[in-house]
């Protein structure tokens, strides 16, 4: 009789620790100690989390740069029935970053893929942010360019869930300034460096968390941040946009100012304002 082909091997999705090494799982320890490879955003990372639970499981990269050859290898050694483990470097795989693309050609190729869950930042933050989490839009990163950016920003203005995004360190204080702008001074929660030395959890307006970033004049960590939907109900009657913005310009702000101030008291983006009152005064 021909040889029957082997047992095709699991692709485990597991989360590992954002950043405290005990924040794993039972069950995500031993599919780590089991499985035949680790696969993992960066190796050196990976095996400082390994070495402290005594796991010696060997590891392989797999990350942005190096996922189509790579990808194929760790497909070729689940056909050969090896179990492989996939990590990112703290959280859940597959969540902004190119762990999907593997778990999706395992899916097309028939080999089973398990999740292993644990910890994500995105659902840490939430969780801890006060706002509603009866409905949310997971972002993701925004694009990291202005332009593109501020359209971003611009289509998500009208989305009433809560929004979870992440965001660069370096970058942080931009975006907000943009997002003060763009969708109105809502309540937002930011969450840095979660479970880590030094985590931070700030519950503010948009505005109120732009100026105190600005202020320590470098921003570092992981960065989470948990913004309150749009609005279900327009302003009342006697809050009209264009009304206001005559108002504060009557007290000598210049055009961009009023529309900004106006925008942030009615908690409407500062674009939709502004074309409220273009159309009313065209300049």
């Amino acid at each position: 009789m021909p040889d029957r082909p082997p047992r095709p091997g699991t692709l485990f999705v597991v989360a590992t620790p954002l950043g405290h090494l005990e924040d794993l799982t039972l069950r995500a320890l031993r599919v780590l100690r089991e499985s035949s490879l680790v696969a993992c955003e960066d190796t050196r990372r990976t095996a400082t989390l390994l070495s402290a639970h005594g796991v010696g499981t060997p590891t392989t990269s797999y990350f942005e740069q190096n996922e189509r050859w790579k990808g194929e290898k760790i497909l070729d050694a689940l056909r050969r029935g090896r179990d492989v483990a996939l990590v990112s470097d703290a959280g859940t795989p597959g969540i902004s970053d190119p762990g999907y693309r593997l778990v999706r050609d395992a899916r097309a190729g028939g080999l089973p893929v398990v999740p292993v869950p644990g910890p994500s930042a995105a659902i840490a933050a939430l969780s801890v942010s006060g706002l509603p989490t009866d409905r949310f839009l997971f972002v993701g990163f925004l694009p990291p360019r202005s332009g593109a950016r501020r359209r971003a920003l611009e289509e998500l203005a009208r989305e009433r869930p809560t929004l979870v995004l992440y965001e660069s360190p370096v970058r942080v204080v931009e975006c907000l300034a943009d997002m003060v702008e763009l969708l109105g001074d809502r309540d937002a929660f930011l969450c840095r460096e979660a479970t880590k030395l030094h985590e931070e959890y700030l519950r503010a307006p948009l505005s109120a968390l732009r100026a105190s970033l600005a202020a320590r004049g470098a921003v570092k960590g992981e960065i989470v941040l948990v913004v309150g939907g749009a609005p279900e109900t327009p302003p009342a009657a006697g809050q009209d946009p264009v009304a206001l913005y005559r108002s504060l310009a009557a007290e000598g702000r210049t055009r961009r100012e009023a529309v900004k101030e106006a925008a942030r008291r009615l908690g409407r983006p500062a674009r939709e304002v502004y074309q409220l009152v273009q159309e009313a005064e065209p300049e």
